[in-house]
């Protein structure tokens, strides 16, 4: 266990009742490098907000990945604080093409690993969406939501035909606004302007995009865009709530994955 990582803010601590939110939007992180997760934990924790992370096995600054032994009680923590979490696929796959044969080609890249062209089954693009849950089990005790987030957002309905006969939906953000800027570099989209933007364009219920660190990106975006942002989103009457109250995916969200897994495709939305 890594004592630095388990700050005071992050042990795992009873759930106050939630005061009612009538103007909700949808805090969501990916993963990335790590370095500044914990402080973006900080800062959701300081605005008693809860948030939908989604999870990959990918490279840490530190030399480790996301979900090695050293983070499995970070993420045992922030489950227990009530936040949602859903797969992001295991080696981070991004969709290129479908294939004639009825599989698919995906680029997989992580952190500062040359990319790759791997290809896959509808059986296999399910394990490596079941893997993150699996592991995440490990950690935490809890199963993981039947939600996934293609990395980088690309699908095709072949795509995402297979991941619903596998159980799970997908998850993307609010366009434009809910794209909040922490993959572009900071030369040419710096973290003042990426703030004013985000905040001339967010409206109640949006889903948004963010991360746990990009390693691309010189000038850091969190904690440095986030605790303004959520402040000023606080300010106009916002607040921030965890996808399993979203209207498009509270019932999803309640099902347990094994019914979830049984049902056919043409009953999913």
């Amino acid at each position: 266990m890594c004592a630095a990582l388990l700050s005071p803010g992050l042990q795992a601590q009873p759930a106050a009742p939630a005061a009612p939110c009538d103007k909700p939007v949808y805090l969501t992180f990916d993963t990335g490098h790590m370095g500044v997760a914990p402080l973006i934990v900080d800062t959701l924790r300081r605005f008693d907000a809860k948030a939908t992370f989604f999870l990959a096995q990918e490279p840490t600054k530190d030399g480790g990945q996301t979900m090695d032994d050293k983070w499995a009680p970070w993420w045992k923590a922030l489950a227990e604080q009530g936040h949602d979490f859903g797969s992001h696929t295991w080696y981070h796959d991004a969709w290129v093409a479908d294939l004639p044969d009825g599989r698919f080609r995906f680029r997989r890249a992580a952190g500062e690993q040359p990319p790759q062209m791997v290809e896959m089954s509808a059986a296999d693009y399910c394990d490596e969406l079941k893997q993150p849950a699996r592991r995440f089990a490990e950690m935490t005790g809890r199963p993981m939501s039947m939600i996934f987030r293609a990395p980088a957002g690309r699908t095709s309905p072949a795509l995402l035909a297979a991941a619903r006969a596998c159980g799970y939906r997908h998850v993307g953000w609010a366009q434009p606004a809910g794209f909040l800027g922490d993959e572009l570099p900071s030369d040419r989209f710096p973290n003042q302007a990426l703030l004013e933007q985000a905040l001339r364009r967010i409206k109640p219920g949006d889903i948004l995009l963010a991360h746990l660190g990009i390693w691309s990106r010189q000038d850091p975006w969190a904690p440095a865009v986030l605790e303004p942002l959520m402040q000023g989103l606080k300010q106009r009457g916002m607040c921030f709530a965890p996808l399993h109250d979203h209207p498009d995916y509270a019932q999803w969200m309640r099902k347990p994955p094994e019914s979830l897994a049984m049902e056919r495709p043409r009953k999913l939305n």
